[in-house]
């Protein structure tokens, strides 16, 4: 099956691509995920993406593949999700679940129990990546938009139309996807990309903006940041820490991806002039230092793709866990070897990150992705649900009773 979809979804690529930005000429292929790639060299034939989402019946999944340490177990939470993203939890424990380049799509997942029910309650959408949810509303943002679907929970059947929060993001499809978030002080905040591979931004790109709910008073909250498409408020302190891809084509172990933590507002944290708090760039790096800049909280692996991360606000997990960051690594499709995870970084009292960790395993084999994780969602029984992309479904993370009650370090 998933090789027959795997023809459909190349034609959905190439069109979906398109829409982010990528321009064909008879004889060659340039667009911005391609500034700054040597040629020649043994990775010009990579494009993305190496491997697109397709569906996956819920059979074909390789749930039986993935592993958690001693102490947990993984199952199929929901399949026949296309292209799942990005995952909030509604108020009467509706699971929203948004896509991008593929389904443009956003769905809300029902639990009857014994099975899951998706529904469809919005399409036609441009890259709806980023979910939020909030005083009964559900907020999706395009690379344009802000859009608000007032009590959604009580009208999956009948979605009511959406009300325009805000619609003056610069709207392009590279890097444009968005997340979203409320922090501790009200706030919605959300990520302008930057608009390339690397390039010198302008004011308006290549950070981090909070508003009112309302879309009003945006503010600069973090510069320098190529494209965060994940982030969470610490439940000790409330600071903002951010997931962030670094540039390509500058070798396969370089640059590394980055974990960042936001003291105070306004803070640069180095693109395009540095990269990984480690090396300037080759390009536009010319008498810049890294020193200039703040270092990043944690170093998350070459083009790992950290893209949703969470920290672990339940209390089904052992105590180790609580008040983690569980980040979900996407992998790279430029790098020779691939990796695919869920990790988990433990923080120590002072807020600094101590190491970071897999935590559930078994996306890749041969070298070839069976899956590709997106986000991560803590439930109110304190499960983690991990959303997949590649396949179209959404895995839950327990602990055992056993585990919960042993599982150390």
């Amino acid at each position: 099956m998933r090789g027959v979809l795997s023809l459909i979804s190349t034609a959905l690529a190439a069109a979906a691509l398109l829409c982010a930005g990528q321009v064909f000429a008879a004889d060659k292929l340039e667009d911005f995920w391609s500034v700054g790639r040597p040629k020649p060299s043994p990775g010009f034939t990579l494009a993305p993406p190496s491997a697109f989402p397709v569906a996956t019946s819920a059979d074909a999944l390789p749930t039986p593949k993935l592993r958690v340490p001693q102490g947990f177990k993984v199952e199929t939470w929901a399949s026949d999700v296309l292209d799942a993203r990005m995952m909030r939890l509604g108020d009467k424990g509706t699971v929203f679940v948004s896509s991008l380049f593929v389904a443009n799509r956003v769905y809300a997942i029902v639990d009857h129990g014994d099975r899951r029910e998706v529904k469809t309650i919005a399409s036609g959408l441009s890259m709806p990546n980023g979910l939020e949810f909030r005083n009964g509303a559900l907020y999706v943002a395009t690379p344009k938009q802000i859009l608000r679907y007032d009590d959604i929970e009580n009208r999956l059947d009948n979605p009511p139309q959406p009300v325009v929060v805000y619609d003056k993001f610069p709207g392009e499809g590279p890097h444009g996807w968005k997340f979203l978030k409320f922090g501790p002080d009200g706030r919605l905040y959300a990520p302008v990309g930057a608009p390339c591979n690397i390039c010198v931004p302008d004011k308006n790109h290549a950070r981090i903006l909070s508003m009112t709910a309302d879309g009003q008073d945006v503010r600069t909250v973090a510069e320098g940041v190529r494209n965060t498409v994940g982030f969470d408020f610490d439940p000790r302190t409330g600071d903002l820490w951010f997931t962030d891809n670094q540039r390509d084509w500058i070798s396969d172990d370089m640059p590394l991806d980055e974990l960042n933590h936001v003291t105070k507002p306004g803070q640069h944290f180095g693109f395009p002039y540095c990269h990984s708090g480690l090396m300037v760039d080759p390009e536009v790096g010319q008498n810049r230092s890294c020193r200039e800049f703040v270092s990043p909280a944690a170093l998350l692996g070459p083009h790992a793709a950290p893209l949703g991360m969470r920290f672990y606000t339940g209390t089904m997990f052992p105590q180790q866990f609580h008040d983690a960051i569980f980040i979900a690594r996407h992998g790279p499709w430029n790098r020779a070897q691939k990796g695919a995870d869920v990790a988990v970084a433990y923080l120590n009292d002072r807020r600094e990150v101590l190491t970071v960790e897999p935590f559930l395993t078994g996306f890749v084999e041969n070298n070839d992705y069976l899956g590709r994780p997106v986000d991560v969602l803590v439930m109110k029984d304190g499960s983690l649900l991990v959303s997949d992309d590649h396949n179209g479904a959404i895995y839950r993370v327990s602990a055992t009773a056993e585990g919960s009650a042993t599982l150390t370090r």
